[in-house]
Protein backbone atom coordinates (compact mmCIF):
# COMPACT_ATOMS: atom_id res chain seq x y z
CA UNK A 1 0.00 0.00 0.00
CA UNK A 2 2.39 2.37 0.79
CA UNK A 3 4.35 1.53 -2.01
CA UNK A 4 1.20 2.26 -4.44
CA UNK A 5 1.25 5.58 -2.71
CA UNK A 6 4.97 6.25 -3.89
CA UNK A 7 3.82 5.54 -7.64
CA UNK A 8 0.96 7.85 -7.77
CA UNK A 9 2.69 10.49 -6.36
CA UNK A 10 5.31 10.36 -9.15
CA UNK A 11 2.64 9.76 -12.04
CA UNK A 12 2.72 13.42 -12.72
CA UNK A 13 6.10 14.16 -12.83
CA UNK A 14 6.76 11.24 -14.51
CA UNK A 15 4.42 12.17 -17.15
CA UNK A 16 5.80 15.59 -17.20
CA UNK A 17 9.68 13.70 -17.94
CA UNK A 18 8.29 11.40 -20.66
CA UNK A 19 6.39 14.89 -22.42
CA UNK A 20 9.81 17.08 -22.25
CA UNK A 21 11.43 14.05 -23.20
CA UNK A 22 9.43 13.77 -26.20
CA UNK A 23 9.96 17.03 -27.27
CA UNK A 24 13.33 17.27 -26.63
CA UNK A 25 13.71 14.79 -28.87
CA UNK A 26 11.51 16.22 -31.60
CA UNK A 27 12.82 19.49 -31.53
CA UNK A 28 10.10 21.53 -28.84
CA UNK A 29 12.75 22.91 -26.89
CA UNK A 30 13.38 26.23 -24.55
CA UNK A 31 15.18 28.77 -26.26
CA UNK A 32 18.18 28.78 -23.94
CA UNK A 33 18.12 24.73 -24.15
CA UNK A 34 17.91 24.76 -27.99
CA UNK A 35 20.30 27.34 -28.28
CA UNK A 36 23.20 25.05 -26.45
CA UNK A 37 22.01 21.63 -28.60
CA UNK A 38 22.66 23.92 -31.72
CA UNK A 39 25.21 24.76 -30.57
CA UNK A 40 27.01 21.86 -29.78
CA UNK A 41 25.53 19.76 -32.85
CA UNK A 42 27.22 23.07 -34.67
CA UNK A 43 30.47 22.32 -33.42
CA UNK A 44 30.24 18.86 -33.83
CA UNK A 45 29.95 19.76 -37.45
CA UNK A 46 32.79 22.25 -37.36
CA UNK A 47 34.86 19.81 -36.26
CA UNK A 48 34.37 16.72 -38.15
CA UNK A 49 34.50 19.17 -41.22
CA UNK A 50 37.64 19.83 -40.42
CA UNK A 51 38.20 16.26 -40.04
CA UNK A 52 36.93 15.59 -42.92
CA UNK A 53 38.94 17.78 -45.02
CA UNK A 54 42.06 16.82 -43.17
CA UNK A 55 41.01 12.99 -43.97
CA UNK A 56 40.46 14.07 -47.87
CA UNK A 57 43.65 14.83 -47.85
CA UNK A 58 45.67 12.27 -46.81
CA UNK A 59 42.49 9.59 -47.81
CA UNK A 60 45.58 7.36 -49.56
CA UNK A 61 47.68 7.12 -46.49
CA UNK A 62 44.91 6.96 -44.00
CA UNK A 63 41.61 5.19 -45.11
CA UNK A 64 40.33 3.46 -41.68
CA UNK A 65 39.52 6.14 -39.38
CA UNK A 66 36.64 5.96 -36.34
CA UNK A 67 35.34 8.67 -34.88
CA UNK A 68 34.11 8.31 -31.31
CA UNK A 69 32.06 10.77 -28.85
CA UNK A 70 31.97 10.29 -25.45
CA UNK A 71 29.87 11.89 -22.89
CA UNK A 72 32.40 13.30 -20.77
CA UNK A 73 34.56 16.57 -21.72
CA UNK A 74 38.07 16.40 -20.03
CA UNK A 75 40.41 19.81 -20.13
CA UNK A 76 43.45 17.35 -18.84
CA UNK A 77 45.12 14.04 -20.24
CA UNK A 78 47.20 13.76 -16.84
CA UNK A 79 46.71 9.85 -16.45
CA UNK A 80 47.39 10.30 -13.02
CA UNK A 81 44.69 12.75 -12.07
CA UNK A 82 41.77 12.72 -14.49
CA UNK A 83 39.07 11.99 -13.29
CA UNK A 84 37.57 11.23 -16.75
CA UNK A 85 40.11 8.29 -17.41
CA UNK A 86 40.22 9.33 -21.16
CA UNK A 87 44.11 8.46 -21.93
CA UNK A 88 43.36 4.77 -21.08
CA UNK A 89 40.04 4.85 -22.69
CA UNK A 90 41.55 6.49 -25.98
CA UNK A 91 44.46 3.57 -26.02
CA UNK A 92 47.05 6.36 -25.06
CA UNK A 93 47.95 4.51 -21.85
CA UNK A 94 47.94 0.87 -20.44
CA UNK A 95 48.27 -0.01 -16.80
CA UNK A 96 50.28 -2.46 -15.24
CA UNK A 97 47.29 -5.42 -15.14
CA UNK A 98 43.99 -5.09 -16.24
CA UNK A 99 40.20 -6.63 -15.59
CA UNK A 100 39.25 -9.69 -17.78
CA UNK A 101 35.52 -8.64 -17.09
CA UNK A 102 34.07 -12.13 -17.71
CA UNK A 103 35.67 -13.92 -14.91
CA UNK A 104 36.21 -10.65 -12.74
CA UNK A 105 40.11 -11.68 -12.32
CA UNK A 106 43.04 -9.68 -12.86
CA UNK A 107 44.89 -10.43 -15.91
CA UNK A 108 48.69 -9.41 -17.50
CA UNK A 109 48.97 -6.70 -19.23
CA UNK A 110 52.49 -4.14 -19.46
CA UNK A 111 53.73 -6.73 -16.44
CA UNK A 112 53.40 -10.36 -17.75
CA UNK A 113 53.67 -12.30 -14.13
CA UNK A 114 53.80 -11.33 -10.48
CA UNK A 115 54.05 -12.86 -6.80
CA UNK A 116 53.08 -11.78 -3.29
CA UNK A 117 52.88 -14.45 -1.18
CA UNK A 118 52.78 -12.87 2.03
CA UNK A 119 50.22 -9.57 0.21
CA UNK A 120 52.81 -7.18 1.68
CA UNK A 121 56.37 -7.93 -0.94
CA UNK A 122 55.40 -8.29 -4.54
CA UNK A 123 57.47 -8.78 -7.26
CA UNK A 124 56.38 -8.19 -10.66
CA UNK A 125 57.86 -8.68 -14.12
CA UNK A 126 57.38 -6.46 -16.62
CA UNK A 127 57.02 -7.84 -20.55
CA UNK A 128 60.25 -6.61 -22.22
CA UNK A 129 59.24 -5.79 -25.67
CA UNK A 130 57.54 -2.45 -24.68
CA UNK A 131 58.07 0.88 -25.57
CA UNK A 132 56.76 4.31 -25.09
CA UNK A 133 55.71 6.31 -28.07
CA UNK A 134 58.71 8.36 -28.15
CA UNK A 135 60.46 5.12 -29.19
CA UNK A 136 62.23 4.64 -25.28
CA UNK A 137 62.26 1.39 -23.81
CA UNK A 138 59.86 0.90 -20.94
CA UNK A 139 61.79 -0.97 -18.34
CA UNK A 140 61.92 -1.22 -14.36
CA UNK A 141 63.31 2.35 -13.71
CA UNK A 142 60.35 3.77 -16.10
CA UNK A 143 57.56 2.29 -14.36
CA UNK A 144 58.99 3.15 -10.77
CA UNK A 145 58.88 6.61 -11.68
CA UNK A 146 55.34 6.47 -13.35
CA UNK A 147 54.04 5.15 -9.92
CA UNK A 148 55.85 7.28 -8.09
CA UNK A 149 54.59 10.41 -9.50
CA UNK A 150 51.01 8.46 -9.81
CA UNK A 151 51.22 8.66 -5.73
CA UNK A 152 52.75 11.88 -5.29
CA UNK A 153 50.19 13.49 -7.38
CA UNK A 154 46.78 11.81 -6.39
CA UNK A 155 45.89 11.44 -3.17
CA UNK A 156 43.26 8.46 -3.92
CA UNK A 157 46.11 6.52 -5.11
CA UNK A 158 48.48 6.86 -2.18
CA UNK A 159 45.79 5.51 -0.40
CA UNK A 160 44.80 2.80 -2.55
CA UNK A 161 48.12 1.49 -2.97
CA UNK A 162 49.63 1.48 0.59
CA UNK A 163 53.30 1.70 -1.14
CA UNK A 164 56.15 1.88 1.33
CA UNK A 165 59.01 1.56 -1.10
CA UNK A 166 59.54 0.36 -4.61
CA UNK A 167 62.81 -1.12 -6.22
CA UNK A 168 63.88 -1.40 -9.86
CA UNK A 169 66.30 -3.53 -11.87
CA UNK A 170 66.28 -4.74 -15.31
CA UNK A 171 62.12 -5.78 -16.21
CA UNK A 172 61.94 -6.14 -12.11
CA UNK A 173 59.65 -4.73 -9.85
CA UNK A 174 60.14 -4.82 -6.38
CA UNK A 175 57.01 -3.34 -4.04
CA UNK A 176 56.75 -3.44 -0.33
CA UNK A 177 53.34 -2.04 0.82
CA UNK A 178 53.32 -0.20 4.34
CA UNK A 179 50.67 -3.17 5.55
CA UNK A 180 49.68 -6.55 4.02
CA UNK A 181 47.22 -5.98 1.40
CA UNK A 182 46.26 -9.05 -0.70
CA UNK A 183 44.29 -6.42 -3.08
CA UNK A 184 47.38 -4.55 -4.07
CA UNK A 185 47.31 -5.95 -7.75
CA UNK A 186 43.84 -5.17 -8.23
CA UNK A 187 44.63 -1.48 -7.46
CA UNK A 188 46.90 -1.61 -9.79
CA UNK A 189 43.82 -1.76 -12.78
CA UNK A 190 42.91 1.68 -12.09
CA UNK A 191 43.64 4.18 -14.63
CA UNK A 192 44.85 6.67 -12.65
CA UNK A 193 48.03 4.22 -11.88
CA UNK A 194 48.67 4.33 -16.19
CA UNK A 195 52.39 3.93 -16.86
CA UNK A 196 53.83 6.95 -18.97
CA UNK A 197 57.15 8.07 -19.27
CA UNK A 198 57.81 10.87 -16.66
CA UNK A 199 60.95 12.18 -18.40
CA UNK A 200 58.58 13.82 -20.75
CA UNK A 201 56.84 17.23 -19.23
CA UNK A 202 53.37 17.80 -20.53
CA UNK A 203 51.65 15.13 -18.60
CA UNK A 204 48.09 17.66 -19.35
CA UNK A 205 48.32 18.35 -23.02
CA UNK A 206 50.28 15.01 -24.41
CA UNK A 207 51.13 11.89 -22.11
CA UNK A 208 53.48 9.61 -23.89
CA UNK A 209 51.90 6.20 -23.39
CA UNK A 210 52.49 2.57 -24.17
CA UNK A 211 49.01 2.32 -25.90
CA UNK A 212 47.78 0.75 -29.25
CA UNK A 213 47.36 4.93 -30.48
CA UNK A 214 49.85 8.14 -30.23
CA UNK A 215 48.24 11.09 -29.27
CA UNK A 216 48.43 14.05 -32.11
CA UNK A 217 46.78 16.82 -31.09
CA UNK A 218 44.28 17.84 -27.88
CA UNK A 219 41.35 20.70 -27.55
CA UNK A 220 40.50 20.69 -23.92
CA UNK A 221 37.23 19.99 -23.72
CA UNK A 222 36.59 19.54 -27.01
CA UNK A 223 38.81 15.96 -28.47
CA UNK A 224 41.73 14.44 -29.33
CA UNK A 225 43.22 13.00 -32.39
CA UNK A 226 44.87 9.71 -32.42
CA UNK A 227 47.41 7.92 -35.27
CA UNK A 228 48.18 3.98 -34.95
CA UNK A 229 51.58 3.56 -32.73
CA UNK A 230 53.43 1.58 -35.42
CA UNK A 231 55.73 -0.37 -32.75
CA UNK A 232 52.57 -1.48 -30.20
CA UNK A 233 53.81 -4.46 -28.16
CA UNK A 234 50.88 -6.35 -28.82
CA UNK A 235 50.88 -6.20 -32.66
CA UNK A 236 49.78 -2.24 -34.50
CA UNK A 237 46.51 -1.34 -34.55
CA UNK A 238 44.09 -1.97 -37.35
CA UNK A 239 43.00 1.54 -37.50
CA UNK A 240 45.24 3.95 -38.73
CA UNK A 241 43.68 6.80 -36.71
CA UNK A 242 41.12 8.18 -34.09
CA UNK A 243 38.66 11.10 -33.24
CA UNK A 244 37.78 10.69 -29.74
CA UNK A 245 35.59 13.50 -28.97
CA UNK A 246 33.32 15.17 -26.34
CA UNK A 247 30.29 16.08 -25.93
CA UNK A 248 27.79 16.07 -22.21
CA UNK A 249 24.43 16.89 -24.48
CA UNK A 250 22.63 13.51 -25.06
CA UNK A 251 20.65 14.23 -27.32
CA UNK A 252 23.30 16.28 -29.43
CA UNK A 253 25.37 12.96 -29.08
CA UNK A 254 22.33 10.81 -30.84
CA UNK A 255 22.04 13.89 -33.56
CA UNK A 256 25.61 13.59 -34.12
CA UNK A 257 25.42 9.92 -35.25
CA UNK A 258 22.12 10.04 -37.17
CA UNK A 259 23.47 11.94 -38.97
CA UNK A 260 26.77 10.06 -39.98
CA UNK A 261 28.99 12.92 -38.05
CA UNK A 262 30.52 10.36 -36.06
CA UNK A 263 30.59 6.62 -35.90
CA UNK A 264 30.03 5.22 -32.24
CA UNK A 265 28.29 7.30 -29.65
CA UNK A 266 28.67 6.34 -26.00
CA UNK A 267 25.48 6.98 -23.95
CA UNK A 268 23.35 8.21 -26.64
CA UNK A 269 19.61 9.84 -25.37
CA UNK A 270 17.76 6.99 -24.56
CA UNK A 271 14.53 8.43 -26.31
CA UNK A 272 16.41 8.52 -29.57
CA UNK A 273 16.79 4.20 -29.17
CA UNK A 274 14.32 3.36 -31.04
CA UNK A 275 14.76 5.82 -34.02
CA UNK A 276 18.33 4.71 -34.42
CA UNK A 277 17.47 0.83 -34.76
CA UNK A 278 15.09 1.85 -37.48
CA UNK A 279 18.39 3.58 -39.69
CA UNK A 280 19.94 1.07 -42.02
CA UNK A 281 23.00 -0.66 -40.56
CA UNK A 282 22.83 1.19 -36.89
CA UNK A 283 23.49 -1.17 -34.30
CA UNK A 284 22.50 -0.53 -31.03
CA UNK A 285 24.09 -2.33 -27.54
CA UNK A 286 23.30 -2.35 -24.28
CA UNK A 287 25.09 -4.01 -21.13
CA UNK A 288 25.04 -4.70 -17.58
CA UNK A 289 28.12 -2.52 -15.80
CA UNK A 290 29.55 -2.42 -12.41
CA UNK A 291 27.87 1.81 -12.19
CA UNK A 292 25.24 2.61 -9.31
CA UNK A 293 23.10 6.14 -9.29
CA UNK A 294 23.01 7.02 -5.69
CA UNK A 295 22.03 9.88 -3.57
CA UNK A 296 24.37 10.18 -1.73
CA UNK A 297 24.09 11.89 1.98
CA UNK A 298 26.16 14.42 3.31
CA UNK A 299 26.05 13.13 6.65
CA UNK A 300 28.00 16.37 8.15
CA UNK A 301 24.35 18.62 7.21
CA UNK A 302 22.56 19.02 10.63
CA UNK A 303 18.93 17.47 9.03
CA UNK A 304 20.84 14.71 7.54
CA UNK A 305 22.66 13.71 10.76
CA UNK A 306 19.11 11.87 11.67
CA UNK A 307 18.81 8.70 10.55
CA UNK A 308 15.17 9.06 10.45
CA UNK A 309 15.61 11.76 7.68
CA UNK A 310 18.41 9.78 5.78
CA UNK A 311 15.47 7.11 5.74
CA UNK A 312 12.45 9.70 4.68
CA UNK A 313 14.78 10.68 1.81
CA UNK A 314 15.52 6.39 0.75
CA UNK A 315 11.39 6.41 0.87
CA UNK A 316 10.76 8.64 -1.48
CA UNK A 317 12.87 7.39 -3.76
CA UNK A 318 10.48 5.22 -6.40
CA UNK A 319 13.06 3.51 -7.74
CA UNK A 320 10.92 0.76 -10.48
CA UNK A 321 9.46 4.23 -11.90
CA UNK A 322 12.53 5.74 -12.73
CA UNK A 323 14.18 2.96 -14.22
CA UNK A 324 11.01 1.83 -16.50
CA UNK A 325 10.41 5.81 -17.19
CA UNK A 326 13.66 7.67 -17.46
CA UNK A 327 15.67 4.76 -18.46
CA UNK A 328 12.73 3.04 -20.45
CA UNK A 329 13.93 -0.14 -19.14
CA UNK A 330 17.68 -0.05 -19.65
CA UNK A 331 18.69 -0.56 -15.87
CA UNK A 332 17.35 -2.30 -12.64
CA UNK A 333 16.25 -0.67 -9.37
CA UNK A 334 18.88 -0.98 -6.96
CA UNK A 335 18.92 -1.42 -3.05
CA UNK A 336 22.68 -1.22 -2.66
CA UNK A 337 25.65 -0.26 -4.39
CA UNK A 338 26.43 -4.24 -5.96
CA UNK A 339 24.84 -5.81 -8.83
CA UNK A 340 22.86 -8.50 -7.40
CA UNK A 341 24.82 -11.25 -9.32
CA UNK A 342 27.66 -10.33 -7.34
CA UNK A 343 29.68 -12.88 -5.48
CA UNK A 344 29.80 -10.30 -2.39
CA UNK A 345 26.40 -8.21 -2.98
CA UNK A 346 24.23 -8.96 0.17
CA UNK A 347 20.58 -10.52 0.26
CA UNK A 348 18.91 -7.12 1.51
CA UNK A 349 15.37 -6.95 3.56
CA UNK A 350 13.24 -4.55 1.63
CA UNK A 351 12.48 -1.14 3.22
CA UNK A 352 9.10 -0.08 3.06
CA UNK A 353 8.38 2.92 0.58
CA UNK A 354 6.19 6.01 -0.50
CA UNK A 355 4.94 8.89 0.91
CA UNK A 356 3.51 7.83 4.40
CA UNK A 357 6.46 6.20 5.38
CA UNK A 358 8.31 9.04 4.27
CA UNK A 359 5.91 11.31 6.69
CA UNK A 360 6.48 8.84 9.66
CA UNK A 361 10.63 8.71 9.69
CA UNK A 362 10.37 12.49 9.81
CA UNK A 363 7.66 12.19 12.44
CA UNK A 364 10.58 9.72 14.40
CA UNK A 365 13.27 13.25 13.85
CA UNK A 366 10.50 15.84 15.53
CA UNK A 367 8.74 17.53 12.24
CA UNK A 368 5.36 17.84 11.23
CA UNK A 369 3.07 19.56 8.44
CA UNK A 370 2.52 22.91 9.16
CA UNK A 371 0.03 24.78 6.63
CA UNK A 372 1.41 22.58 4.11
CA UNK A 373 5.41 22.91 4.92
CA UNK A 374 7.45 19.97 6.59
CA UNK A 375 8.82 21.74 9.84
CA UNK A 376 10.73 21.32 13.13
CA UNK A 377 10.57 24.07 15.62
CA UNK A 378 9.40 26.45 12.87
CA UNK A 379 12.61 25.91 11.02
CA UNK A 380 11.28 24.02 7.57
CA UNK A 381 12.85 21.41 6.04
CA UNK A 382 14.82 22.79 3.09
CA UNK A 383 17.31 20.59 1.04
CA UNK A 384 19.66 21.71 -1.42
CA UNK A 385 20.50 18.59 -4.24
CA UNK A 386 23.49 18.78 -6.50
CA UNK A 387 23.18 17.29 -9.98
CA UNK A 388 25.19 17.45 -12.74
CA UNK A 389 23.99 16.92 -16.81
CA UNK A 390 26.89 14.70 -18.14
CA UNK A 391 25.04 11.52 -17.09
CA UNK A 392 21.24 12.80 -19.03
CA UNK A 393 19.08 10.35 -15.99
CA UNK A 394 20.48 12.10 -12.97
CA UNK A 395 19.08 15.57 -13.45
CA UNK A 396 15.66 13.57 -13.95
CA UNK A 397 15.94 11.58 -11.37
CA UNK A 398 16.60 14.98 -9.12
CA UNK A 399 13.81 16.61 -10.56
CA UNK A 400 11.62 13.40 -9.81
CA UNK A 401 12.70 13.38 -6.05
CA UNK A 402 11.83 17.21 -5.62
CA UNK A 403 8.56 17.07 -7.06
CA UNK A 404 7.74 14.07 -4.53
CA UNK A 405 9.03 16.12 -2.01
CA UNK A 406 7.03 18.84 -2.15
CA UNK A 407 4.07 16.73 -1.77
CA UNK A 408 5.06 16.24 1.70
CA UNK A 409 5.87 19.81 2.57
CA UNK A 410 10.16 19.58 1.32
CA UNK A 411 11.54 22.12 -0.55
CA UNK A 412 14.49 20.95 -2.56
CA UNK A 413 16.76 23.22 -4.43
CA UNK A 414 18.53 21.54 -7.21
CA UNK A 415 21.90 22.76 -8.00
CA UNK A 416 23.71 21.87 -11.26
CA UNK A 417 27.87 21.36 -11.06
CA UNK A 418 29.82 20.95 -13.81
CA UNK A 419 32.88 18.55 -12.01
CA UNK A 420 30.87 16.59 -9.11
CA UNK A 421 34.12 15.15 -7.66
CA UNK A 422 35.71 18.13 -7.37
CA UNK A 423 32.38 20.20 -6.00
CA UNK A 424 31.74 17.76 -3.59
CA UNK A 425 34.71 17.58 -2.02
CA UNK A 426 35.25 21.30 -1.92
CA UNK A 427 32.00 21.91 -0.54
CA UNK A 428 30.07 21.35 1.86
CA UNK A 429 26.58 23.20 1.14
CA UNK A 430 24.66 20.83 -0.05
CA UNK A 431 22.56 17.58 1.73
CA UNK A 432 22.16 15.31 -1.06
CA UNK A 433 23.23 14.41 -4.47
CA UNK A 434 22.86 12.70 -7.44
CA UNK A 435 25.86 10.83 -8.02
CA UNK A 436 26.87 7.68 -10.69
CA UNK A 437 29.56 5.56 -9.28
CA UNK A 438 31.63 2.48 -10.63
CA UNK A 439 31.54 0.06 -7.32
CA UNK A 440 33.41 -2.51 -8.67
CA UNK A 441 35.65 -1.73 -11.62
CA UNK A 442 38.25 -4.16 -10.49
CA UNK A 443 36.13 -6.89 -10.02
CA UNK A 444 36.53 -6.94 -6.27
CA UNK A 445 34.54 -4.89 -3.39
CA UNK A 446 37.28 -3.30 -1.83
CA UNK A 447 37.64 -0.28 -4.43
CA UNK A 448 34.62 1.08 -3.57
CA UNK A 449 33.94 0.05 -0.14
CA UNK A 450 37.60 1.74 0.69
CA UNK A 451 36.91 5.06 -1.69
CA UNK A 452 33.31 5.49 -0.69
CA UNK A 453 33.08 4.78 3.22
CA UNK A 454 36.60 4.50 4.63
CA UNK A 455 37.57 7.60 6.53
CA UNK A 456 40.64 8.48 4.46
CA UNK A 457 38.12 7.97 0.91
CA UNK A 458 38.70 9.90 -2.04
CA UNK A 459 35.27 9.67 -2.89
CA UNK A 460 33.45 9.63 0.71
CA UNK A 461 31.66 12.91 -0.35
CA UNK A 462 29.31 11.90 2.41
CA UNK A 463 31.72 12.38 5.30
CA UNK A 464 30.96 8.88 6.68
CA UNK A 465 33.20 7.88 9.54
CA UNK A 466 31.76 5.16 11.48
CA UNK A 467 34.11 2.77 13.69
CA UNK A 468 32.03 -0.26 12.80
CA UNK A 469 32.14 0.51 9.23
CA UNK A 470 36.06 1.17 9.18
CA UNK A 471 36.75 -1.91 11.29
CA UNK A 472 34.80 -3.89 8.23
CA UNK A 473 37.14 -1.81 5.15
CA UNK A 474 40.12 -2.53 7.71
CA UNK A 475 39.89 -6.35 7.76
CA UNK A 476 39.12 -7.04 4.41
CA UNK A 477 42.04 -4.87 3.04
CA UNK A 478 44.44 -7.47 5.26
CA UNK A 479 42.14 -10.66 4.43
CA UNK A 480 43.22 -12.95 1.91
CA UNK A 481 40.78 -15.95 1.32
CA UNK A 482 38.25 -15.07 -1.09
CA UNK A 483 35.37 -16.28 0.83
CA UNK A 484 36.25 -14.45 3.89
CA UNK A 485 36.27 -11.67 1.88
CA UNK A 486 33.25 -12.08 0.22
CA UNK A 487 31.43 -12.01 3.81
CA UNK A 488 33.23 -8.80 5.12
CA UNK A 489 32.48 -6.90 2.06
CA UNK A 490 28.46 -8.31 2.52
CA UNK A 491 29.07 -7.00 6.42
CA UNK A 492 30.18 -3.59 5.36
CA UNK A 493 27.38 -2.83 2.09
CA UNK A 494 24.45 -4.28 4.76
CA UNK A 495 25.85 -1.56 7.43
CA UNK A 496 25.54 1.09 5.00
CA UNK A 497 22.25 -0.14 4.00
CA UNK A 498 20.76 -0.46 7.24
CA UNK A 499 22.22 3.05 8.47
CA UNK A 500 21.15 4.65 5.31
CA UNK A 501 24.82 6.26 4.93
CA UNK A 502 23.67 6.69 1.20
CA UNK A 503 20.67 5.67 -0.93
CA UNK A 504 21.24 3.57 -3.83
CA UNK A 505 18.77 4.54 -7.02
CA UNK A 506 19.57 1.94 -10.13
CA UNK A 507 22.29 0.11 -12.00
CA UNK A 508 21.91 1.33 -15.45
CA UNK A 509 22.94 -0.46 -18.43
CA UNK A 510 25.43 0.94 -20.29
CA UNK A 511 24.14 1.81 -23.77
CA UNK A 512 26.71 2.04 -27.26
CA UNK A 513 25.19 2.85 -30.48
CA UNK A 514 27.72 2.72 -33.73
CA UNK A 515 27.27 2.68 -37.29
CA UNK A 516 27.42 -2.11 -38.07
CA UNK A 517 28.31 -1.12 -41.77
CA UNK A 518 31.53 0.52 -41.16
CA UNK A 519 32.62 -0.50 -37.29
CA UNK A 520 33.96 -3.76 -36.65
CA UNK A 521 35.12 -5.43 -33.85
CA UNK A 522 33.68 -3.12 -31.11
CA UNK A 523 32.97 -4.33 -27.19
CA UNK A 524 31.37 -2.72 -24.97
CA UNK A 525 33.40 -3.03 -21.68
CA UNK A 526 31.60 -3.86 -18.42
CA UNK A 527 34.31 -2.10 -16.66
CA UNK A 528 33.60 0.74 -18.87
CA UNK A 529 37.62 1.06 -19.07
CA UNK A 530 38.62 -0.55 -22.04
CA UNK A 531 37.54 1.44 -25.49
CA UNK A 532 39.48 2.10 -28.18
CA UNK A 533 41.97 -1.21 -28.67
CA UNK A 534 44.09 -2.21 -31.45
CA UNK A 535 41.14 -4.60 -32.75
CA UNK A 536 38.83 -1.78 -33.30
CA UNK A 537 38.37 -1.89 -37.27
CA UNK A 538 36.32 -0.87 -40.07
CA UNK A 539 34.63 -2.82 -42.78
Amino acid sequence: MNHEAGVKTNDHTISQIRVHNRRRRFGFRSGAKCAIVLANVLALLFLNACANTSSVETASDQNKHISFLYNFSTRSLDPHVDSSYVPLRAGITETLVKLDEEQLTVVPWLAESWEGKDGKHWTLHLRENVTFHNGKKMDAESVKASIERAVKESIAIRNALKIDKIEAEGSTLQITTTQQFPEFISELVNPNVSVIDVSEQDFVNKPVGTGPFRLISFAPGSKLELERYEDYWDGAAKLDSVTFAFNEDANARSLALESGQVDIVYRPEVESLESLRAKPGMKVESTATFRVHQMTMNMEREAMKDIHVRRAVDALINREEIVNTILLGYGEAAQGPFLPSLPFAPTYDNHPTGQSVAVAELAEAGYSQQNGIMQKNGVPLRLVLLTYSSRADLPLIAQVFQSDAKRIGIEVEIRQIDTPEEYMASNRDWDLATYSNLTAPRGDAGYYLNATYHPTGALNFSGAEEPELTEFIDQLNTTVDTQERAKLAEQAASYVHEHVINSFVLHPATIVAYNEQKVKNWVTSRSEYYMITNQLDVN
